[in-house]
């Protein structure tokens, strides 16, 4: 089966790519780590990140979606870059901005779940949602580490992250479950999304 989707291929093969820039991104920042115990909670969203680029795998090849060589590519150099980047600049940075990365993601894999319900697809409902939430916890560990340091209140205005701002709507205290998962994630980019599902509809 062929998707009629060109946002969800798209978005499906930017994400497997992208995964790979996260997991090598968190190598680098676990070297760069001296707390056997921090070293160790970042090797482990590493390992959730490879995870993650086999689940989305194996979605792309049950529709036959080719995998990017552009984004592999260039998802391979900006996952060392940041790899290496790690050893010196400092301990904050790393933090924040994975961070921020990894709230952004967490709505990648609810959109995804959108775009296969506008094809009426619900099968991968349950590991999309897993994906998701797990994601949500990378950002919660990651704010965790660096919620008291004094630099937050600044990066937080500048790249609108941190305590008071997110990317996503989810709430780990208060998880919807899969079901009425739908309900995560209505205003991120909600425009594109909407777009996107009438395109693949053929809706004018």
């Amino acid at each position: 089966m062929k998707l009629n989707h060109p946002a969800l291929v798209e978005l499906l093969q930017r994400a497997y790519s992208a995964e790979k820039a996260a997991a090598f991104a968190y190598i680098g920042h676990a070297a760069s780590l001296r707390n056997p115990v921090a070293r160790a909670a970042v090797k482990q969203i590493e390992d959730d990140e490879w995870g993650h680029r086999r689940n989305v795998l194996v979605i792309m090849q049950q529709y036959g979606i080719p995998i990017s060589r552009f984004y592999e590519i260039k998802f391979h150099v900006i996952g060392r870059v940041i790899s290496a980047s790690c050893h010196v600049i400092g301990w904050f940075m790393p933090y924040f901005f994975a961070g921020k990365l990894e709230s952004g993601n967490v709505c990648e894999y609810f959109v995804m779940m959108k775009y296969f319900h506008s094809l009426g697809i619900k099968e991968h409902d349950g590991i999309l949602y897993e994906m998701g939430i797990k994601e949500k916890e990378h950002e919660v560990y990651f704010l965790e580490q660096i919620k008291e340091s004094k630099w937050l209140p600044y990066f937080e205005k500048v790249f609108s992250w941190g305590k008071t701002h997110r990317a996503n709507d989810v709430d780990l205290e208060n998880q919807l479950p899969v079901e009425t998962s739908n309900q995560y994630c209505k205003t991120f980019k909600a425009h594109e999304v909407e777009a996107a599902n009438r395109q693949a509809k053929g809706e004018s």
